[in-house]
């Protein structure tokens, strides 16, 4: 087995147990809205992981809740490591992932380009009435 796919396995492993950690829940008021870990990023030297996360709600309580998963990076990076029993605890990052919001609003454009697309009728055969 290669030493390459050891950031990637240890990265899977931060983001399952971040997520499990998220879904308890924090005491940060800031931290409203609906939290999911979309991925996580591992440095080759296994010292630092970029968390990505997708956070449902209105700009405001995005940013609000941002600002508290920022602020408690350091006990989630320390809870996480602990349970995936790490020599060293990775320094945690957060990033918004756009991603979901996007494919929503494309999703959406689509439907609403469909609706508003005439019914088109098959051809009809001759002497078909």
């Amino acid at each position: 087995m290669s030493t390459h796919d050891r950031p990637a396995r240890v990265a899977h492993e931060f983001q399952r147990e971040l997520s499990a950690l998220l879904a308890r829940g924090l005491k940060d008021p800031r931290i409203t809205g609906f939290i999911t870990v979309t991925g996580a990023k591992m440095s080759p030297d296994l010292k630092e992981v970029v968390a990505y996360v997708s956070i449902h709600g209105e700009e405001k309580v995005v940013a609000e809740t941002l600002a508290g998963l920022k602020a408690a990076a350091g006990y989630l990076q320390r809870e996480v490591a602990r349970a995936v029993k790490l020599r060293y605890t990775p320094h945690l990052r957060f990033v918004f992932d756009e991603s979901v919001g996007r494919g929503d609003r494309i999703d959406r454009l689509l439907r609403e380009a469909k609706a508003n697309q005439p019914i088109k009728q098959p051809p009809r055969e001759p002497g078909e009435e």
